[in-house]
């Protein structure tokens, strides 16, 4: 393990990065979800005139959102092809304040510690070889008071038929081999390594997709997808 980075999983989304902002490509159901993980980041915190850091950021669908109501946003990735995929969208669309990073975030954080109002960790936790450390630098980064926000995979039998075996292969919702299951997080360990590090729970929601209307809603259920708002005290 180098600076907390799997190759393997960046190489993975450098392949796909030109799909980032194809509506009907491998990204199709990140655009789906997007909506809601938005709505769940704005109901649990004041975006405006703040300032956010997206952690793997992809092409940006997430930050393009913050965008449009915090001050600015600076967004992080290891996938070259990703960020530049999201550089040449962010001068398409003419956004002025989001800046895009092709670096970790245990290195970035050593120069801007405290600096965040929000962070957002969403789909990415379960693509590094620790994520303990990502918690850890995410408390870092972020202001007494500021709020973090989470999004993963538990990891159990359903989830691994849910996740894995109906998303990638049944629904095809996702690129077969996008995920590993014992790459999965369960809801308890984040907590504890959130405790560890200075973060209080605030809220946990699952989140359900229906095949038939091809939306997410959120849900009690935290089985398989969940989201989580963290407070650093």
């Amino acid at each position: 393990m180098k600076d907390n980075i799997s190759e393997e999983e960046v190489r993975k989304f450098n392949k796909l990065a030109l799909e980032w902002w194809d509506l009907d490509g491998s990204f199709s159901a990140l655009h789906a979800l997007n909506p809601l993980r938005f709505n769940y980041i704005k109901n649990w915190t004041e975006l405006k005139n703040k300032k956010c850091l997206d952690i793997g950021c992809g092409g940006g669908i997430l930050t393009e959102s913050l965008s449009k109501y915090a001050n600015h946003v600076d967004a992080l990735d290891m996938s070259s092809e990703a960020i530049s995929v999201a550089q040449n969208h962010q001068e398409l669309m003419a956004i002025k304040n989001i800046t895009y990073h092709q670096n970790n975030l245990e290195s970035f954080v050593e120069v801007t510690s405290e600096q965040y109002d929000v962070l957002t960790c969403m789909e990415m936790l379960e693509h590094v070889p620790s994520p303990e450390k990502i918690i850890e630098s995410s408390s870092k980064a972020v202001k007494v008071g500021g709020h973090l926000f989470i999004s993963t995979i538990n990891r159990n039998i359903k989830s691994y038929f849910m996740a894995i075996i109906g998303a990638e292969y049944i629904l095809k919702l996702l690129p077969q081999g996008t995920h590993e299951f014992d790459s999965f997080i369960k809801p308890s360990e984040i907590e504890k390594w959130s405790r560890n590090y200075g973060l209080n729970l605030i809220d946990l929601a699952g989140v359900i997709y229906n095949p038939i209307t091809k939306t997410f809603k959120l849900t009690d259920d935290v089985s398989v997808n969940y989201m989580m708002c963290l407070r650093k005290e």
